[in-house]
């Protein structure tokens, strides 16, 4: 799976910088303190589309992936149709489901599909896990989250609160399912994706301890429910 990660930012932006703040008699800076409590974005209705209205929306889920991946005009245009040919091939799987989130606007987006022992692995899904997670999958309970897109802030903002909008999507693809546990595959280089999963309560399939740290060209991580 990837989690869209954009362009990283400046070191202003990754240090929240000065903008906006106050300074009162201190050498220290006064801005806004952490959302804690109950966060006005939980407001963000999430829904899951019908495979008609997939279709219909395949435009705004290509710009909402473009908008979230980062890179020049360009890198967008050639992630933007890679995204939506994979994303139409995945819609035809049994089960699929894809969930946005909207408030004025599409802000967000997670799909995947249940993985059944009697029937067809994602990407080879079958040779990276260990026995455990495909006994599971031959009870039907094994859900595969295939992508989350969401905004930067999403990614570095009270990533371990429920209504954290990435939490709240792919928790609604599990219990729609009545999955025990979701698992994806994340490729073994990209160290922020499974950052951003891991900061949403995603854990190595193998273990977390360094020396079980898989060294193949996939990662698997779960979720539980």
């Amino acid at each position: 799976m990837t989690v869209n990660v954009p362009v990283p930012p400046t070191t202003t932006d990754l240090l929240g910088g000065h903008a906006g703040r106050e300074w009162h008699g201190s050498r220290r800076p006064v801005g806004p303190r952490p959302e804690r409590g109950a966060s006005p974005r939980a407001g963000e209705r999430v829904r899951e589309l019908t495979r008609r209205q997939i279709e219909d929306r395949l435009g705004e889920l290509g710009d909402l992936y473009a908008e979230t991946s980062g890179g020049g005009p360009w890198a967008w245009n050639q992630a933007r149709g890679a995204f939506l040919r994979r994303l139409v091939a995945d819609v035809r799987r049994p089960g699929f489901e894809l969930l946005i989130a909207e408030s004025t606007a599409l802000t967000g987006c997670a799909y995947g599909f249940p993985v059944r022992g009697d029937g067809p692995w994602w990407e080879g899904l079958d040779g990276h896990l260990p026995g455990s997670l495909l006994r599971l999958a031959a009870s039907g309970r094994l859900f595969v989250v295939s992508r989350i897109l969401v905004p930067p802030r999403v990614r570095r903002q009270n990533q371990d609160r429920a209504w954290n909008l990435a939490r709240r999507l792919q928790r609604r693809l599990l219990t729609d399912h009545g999955a025990a546990l979701g698992v994806t595959l994340v490729g073994s280089s990209d160290h922020r994706t499974v950052e951003a999963l891991r900061s949403w309560g995603w854990r190595y399939a193998e273990g977390d301890t360094p020396w079980a740290y898989p060294h193949g060209t996939f990662r698997v991580l779960t979720l539980g429910t």
